[in-house]
């Protein structure tokens, strides 16, 4: 009986859906702007690569090896084209509130995280 109020306890306080709505709030959706401030001349580190975003619009992935591509900002998105592909790719952009970790997440719900090495 014990163990049935402590659950209703919990459910009525809103505890896990709580914890939930605070892990979703540690994120926040960037504009244009903002993207554009914490890239340029920025380097992201992912897991086993980093990035460059320079001024120009270029960007350097490195990975092992280098891959030289572009990048822009449109419509509150970042956008990358990677030759010899002629497609830009946009995402949306997230920065976490620690001040250090921004996420790219595509159209499908997919994301990648990096951490600003500044």
């Amino acid at each position: 009986m014990r163990m049935l109020i402590v659950a209703l306890a919990v459910l009525l306080s809103g505890g896990p859906v709580a914890a939930q709505e605070v892990a979703a709030q540690e994120w926040e959706a960037m504009t244009g702007t903002e993207i554009t401030s914490r890239l340029t001349d920025q380097t992201l580190t992912y897991e086993g690569a980093n990035q460059i975003f320079y001024k120009s619009g270029r960007t350097l992935y490195h990975a092992g090896r280098d891959s030289w591509g572009y990048w822009r900002v449109d419509n509150d998105q970042y956008c990358s084209q990677w030759p010899p592909g002629e497609q830009w790719d946009c995402y949306d952009m997230d920065a976490h509130t620690d001040g250090k970790r921004l996420r790219f997440v595509a159209s499908d719900g997919s994301s990648t995280e990096g951490t600003l090495d500044k």
